[in-house]
């Protein structure tokens, strides 16, 4: 990863820490696209003595391409940080790792 993600990364488990330590609950939607980098996330809850679940959001690549175009026009500030182009799109489609079964044991697939 680049070493700016990494750093935004290291800043979000340590607010995820502190809110575990008081018995909270925490939902880490970013992005996930190998199970390396999940792995990375589950671990360290594991370390913690947890059981993390991954909540998988299965959606075809034509209907995953119509909610980026349709995020692009709105542009909604809740959910629209930068446009993601067709060639950011292509780019990254392939790279994507789908969970495999142990990575789910504790969560659940979600088909769109």
């Amino acid at each position: 990863m680049m070493e700016r993600v990494d750093r935004c990364s290291e800043q979000i488990w340590q607010v995820s820490e502190q809110i575990l330590a008081i018995n909270g609950n925490v939902i880490l939607d970013l992005g996930f696209t190998t199970k390396a980098q999940r792995d990375i996330f589950a671990n360290r809850a594991r370390e913690l003595g947890l059981d993390p679940e991954i909540h998988y959001l299965c959606a075809s690549t034509v209907t995953r391409k119509q909610r980026v175009g349709k995020r692009n026009v709105e542009k909604d500030p809740a959910v629209y940080a930068f446009e993601v182009t067709d060639m950011m799109f292509n780019f990254m489609e392939p790279r994507f790792e789908v969970p495999d079964k142990e990575e789910l044991k504790n969560g659940c697939t979600i088909n769109a």
